[in-house]
């Protein structure tokens, strides 16, 4: 036997022993399941990722053309060799991308612990093979079916000798040698083309239509000639009464060897549908992120007092996300955005008191304080980090409930996901370029294939996502026009994007980075804002991650730069700041004045600065929206002013100093007139009166047939009283033109200010996460520790004690035993395997270095648990030393 056959690992748990720190690491990274909780040693390791969920898990995130390799390994025999794989994948004819590719590939499936061993013994794990290899419940998406030993497992032995005579081969002792004899016909490609060759042109077409799979058909009890020709030589072989099946072998020679009809080797490449000038893209952007700010702040002004109820399942209702729509003067869909981003940034909230509503929060206070570009940085990170997704408002839940906004049911996890990799697509474009959005779905597509036969075309929840990223990333001003921002790739942490009239292009040594591009990239691409950080185990990395032949991807164009991984929050933080100060120039500064004109209108030519807008907000009406704002004034408007604690002086002196033209003198006599009335009646309460020190304006109310439903009665010559209540007195005569003011029970006028309700303090919703969370570096270390420390307790050699032990079975000594060879160590400073019971009656295997003893308790260096601990000596079960090799 050849040293390679003694070094060749016999497990996947030898495999993985055979790996350096830096392996594992790549392995539990990409795999987070594995390491919660850390597992014992490394064959829990491998049987933990060998089980179902796990494998399930791990085959979803890997791209199309791994999914294909591994599919191909399933129906390979096993152990398979690579150029076995290599003929499966690229065909008799062979193809020189695959070729390429492969290594790359099957290095994804080694890191991921789906397939080991060398190369002349690939074997993919259990699992995984029973999860893609064919079989009548579940087809194999290669459309193949069962091998010839497979199908004719339950045939009887003088149907099989039959089969073999027919298709000319000399009959044999045993149907395990006739299946063999069979299967090494039907493996031979000459000998089978002969055969195929004497086959009726109706039997080749029968063939020709399962070639590619489905490979079941149905025959009837006495089939046709053609049928029968086929099924008396094996060709194909019965399954069940009425259905047969195409033999993998033969299905392989109709295809040339290939276990698809298409590999895809090579991500499809984002294409371009436009191009802008990066200042253009900026500048749009820009404006896009000014008026998110000003939509997410006209929403919680709408909803400063208290906004609408919490249904009783959760979320607002259809009715009030119209309101909500109507008030933002956009669609539903856009307002269940707008709503949604607000809550996900933790600026509304429930109240939580008995009559629910939603309400702003206090952190929207504090985030008004922020500067503009550091508000929106906010609200795209908060964007970019959920899970809830606007775009299902709307639509059912699996019971066939209506989704709402705010309400439960909208979290996807892999919401975060597809937005940062949809951005990293459009970060990896050059400066001002559009993608195609079909495009883009192609390329999801490929690097998340679906699983059970699902391909190109079908509205999956990924593209849908894809598709709502790049209209949310639009409104949020993230692109322009289509394009990835500056300040949106500064966000995602990615470098800044070189090419003409862009920033980077200008600064001293621009595009001459080659992040992203890896060894065997094109020149043109050194400088096309590949991203920083890439993930080494993207397809598009170039290299692959393990051994095999061909140590590197051909060149091809229009390589999109590798995927942007999530930055962490330190990372976050600093992206943000760089975001901010990129989008800050471009921000149009607030004004400071407004154009009066002569039809009771102002002019905001801009954004204004918060305390006149919020003035100005208060003393007229919004008329329209746009790049430039007009206020129309209106009695009601300057009567909301005067309520508020407004003098028509306070009115006059506002007006001239903020406007850029002279005071309208139709708009000084309106406020002059409104002032002059305002006031002139007291309610209060009686239920309510109404007092004015004119009685004939009382006469002229009392003799208002309007004033009937009032119920009004003259106590004094200057006082009415009425049996409603003060507010429905003062609506009630302000409807019929007159300009009333409350009072207090003093007889002070009382100023009706409008009094912002704010939720009790409230958190951000978290994420809902797909999985485990990746671990980080400090945790990744800590659990190869472990892992290595228990997988040496595990596999230490070991002096015999007593009679030999059974796997896994703790060693037993007895206590006088015990003591004497834990105190002899302590001198000597050798290592010891001990048998621990904790508290909790959990039994572990540790090797230990004991330091000192005394007092019924051992102090000693644990190498599994890579620290000093004490046990006490009544829990250790047993001791052992260590073999001297």
């Amino acid at each position: 036997m050849s040293p390679e056959a003694h070094s060749a690992p016999r497990s996947l748990a030898e495999a993985l022993r055979a790996r350096d720190d830096s392996s594992l690491a790549a392995l539990l990274r990409s795999r987070p399941d594995l390491v919660t909780p850390v597992p014992t040693d490394l064959t829990q390791l491998a049987t933990r990722a060998g089980t179902r969920a796990s494998v399930l898990r791990a085959l979803e995130r890997l791209d199309r053309f791994a999914l294909q390799t591994a599919e191909a390994l399933a129906v390979a025999p096993d152990p398979a060799s690579y150029d076995t794989l290599l003929g499966l994948m690229a065909g008799d004819a062979g193809d020189p991308a695959v070729a390429g590719a492969l290594p790359r590939a099957l290095g994804t499936l080694r890191e991921q612990a789906l397939v080991w061993g060398g190369d002349d013994r690939l074997r993919l794990v259990r699992t995984a093979r029973e999860v893609l290899a064919p079989s009548p419940q579940h087809p194999s998406p290669t459309g193949l079916g069962p091998t010839v030993r497979e199908a004719t497992s339950g045939m009887s032995p003088g149907r099989i000798q039959e089969i073999v005579t027919t298709a000319g081969l000399p009959s044999t002792h045993d149907p395990v040698s006739a299946v063999a004899a069979l299967t090494a016909l039907f493996t031979h490609r000459k000998k089978l083309a002969r055969l195929l060759g004497q086959a009726p042109e109706a039997a080749r077409e029968v063939l020709s239509r399962l070639v590619w799979g489905p490979p079941y058909g149905q025959v009837t009890a006495d089939p046709a000639a053609h049928l029968r020709w086929l099924l008396d030589r094996g060709l194909l072989l019965p399954t069940a009464p009425g259905t047969v099946v195409l033999p993998r072998e033969v299905a392989l020679h109709l295809r040339a060897g290939r276990a698809h009809r298409a590999a895809e080797p090579l991500p499809p490449a984002v294409a371009p549908a436009a191009s802008h000038s990066a200042r253009v893209v900026d500048a749009t952007a820009a404006g896009q992120a000014y008026t998110a700010l000003a939509t997410v702040e006209e929403l919680l002004k709408e909803w400063d007092e208290g906004g609408p109820a919490v249904l009783r399942a959760g979320g607002l209702s259809v009715r009030d996300l119209k309101r909500t729509a109507v008030a933002l003067d956009v669609s539903e869909p856009v307002a269940a955005f707008w709503v949604e981003l607000a809550y996900a940034a933790g600026l509304i909230a429930s109240d939580g008191e008995a009559d629910e509503r939603y309400a702003a929060t206090p952190a929207y206070d504090e985030w008004l304080e922020q500067p503009p570009a550091e508000r929106w940085v906010r609200l795209a990170q908060a964007w970019l980090a959920a899970t809830r997704t606007p775009g299902l408002v709307g639509g059912r839940d699996a019971k066939d409930r209506t989704l709402s906004a705010l309400g439960p049911g909208l979290d996807r996890s892999a919401a975060p996901e597809v937005r940062h990799r949809v951005l990293s697509l459009l970060a990896g474009m050059g400066p001002g370029a559009v993608p195609d959005a079909e495009s883009v779905l192609a390329r999801l597509r490929w690097e998340r294939p679906l699983r059970g036969g699902r391909r190109d075309g079908e509205d999956d929840l990924r593209s849908r996502l894809a598709r709502w990223t790049l209209s949310e990333a639009e409104l949020l001003g993230l692109t322009g026009r289509g394009a990835l921002s500056s300040h949106g790739r500064a966000l995602l942490g990615a470098p800044p994007a070189a090419g003409p009239g862009s920033p980077a292009a200008e600064a001293p040594g621009a595009g001459s980075s080659t992040a992203g591009g890896g060894p065997g990239a094109d020149a043109g691409e050194a400088g096309t804002g590949a991203p920083a950080r890439p993930d080494s185990a993207h397809p598009d990395s170039g290299h692959p991650a393990s051994g095999g032949p061909g140590d590197k991807l051909p060149v091809h164009r229009h390589r999109v730069p590798d995927r942007l991984v999530p930055l962490s929050g330190p990372e976050q933080a600093v992206a943000g700041a760089a975001a901010a100060r990129l989008l800050a120039p471009l921000l149009p500064e607030p004004l400071d004045h407004v154009l009066l004109q002569a039809d009771l209108t102002a002019v905001a030519p801009g954004p204004l600065r918060r305390p006149l807008a919020d003035m100005l907000g208060v003393l007229a009406d919004v008329e329209s929206k746009g790049g430039a704002t007009v206020y129309r004034f209106t009695p009601a408007s300057v009567r909301r002013a005067l309520d508020a604690g407004r003098t028509a002086a306070d009115l006059h002196a506002f007006l001239t100093e903020h406007s850029r033209t002279p005071v309208p003198q139709p708009l000084a006599y309106l406020i002059d007139d409104v002032a002059r009335r305002h006031g002139h009646l007291r309610v209060g309460a009686a239920s309510a009166y109404v007092r004015c020190d004119d009685d004939a304006l009382l006469n002229e109310i009392l003799a208002d047939k309007r004033a009937a439903a009032l119920r009004l009665r003259r106590l004094a010559p200057t006082v009415l009283a009425a049996p409603t209540d003060p507010a429905t007195l003062l609506e009630g005569l302000r409807a019929m033109g007159y300009a009333p003011a409350a009072e207090s029970a003093e007889g002070d006028v009382l100023i009706a200010r409008a009094h912002a309700h704010r939720t009790p303090p409230r958190a951000a919703p978290e994420p809902v996460p797909d999985g485990p969370p990746p671990p980080d570096a400090t945790l990744l270390a800590a659990a190869i520790r472990a892992i290595r420390a228990g997988d040496l307790a595990a596999t230490t050699p070991r002096k015999p004690v007593g009679e030999p032990l059974a796997g896994g079975e703790l060693p037993r000594t007895s206590s006088a035993e015990t003591l004497a060879t834990v105190q002899a160590a302590v001198l000597t400073g050798d290592s010891l395997w001990i048998g621990y019971v904790n508290a909790e009656g959990a039994a572990s295997q540790r090797v230990i270095s004991p330091v000192r003893v005394e007092g019924g308790f051992v102090t000693a260096y644990d190498h599994t648990a890579d620290e000093v601990r004490t046990y006490p000596l009544h829990r250790i079960t047993g001791v052992a030393e260590l073999a001297e090799d």
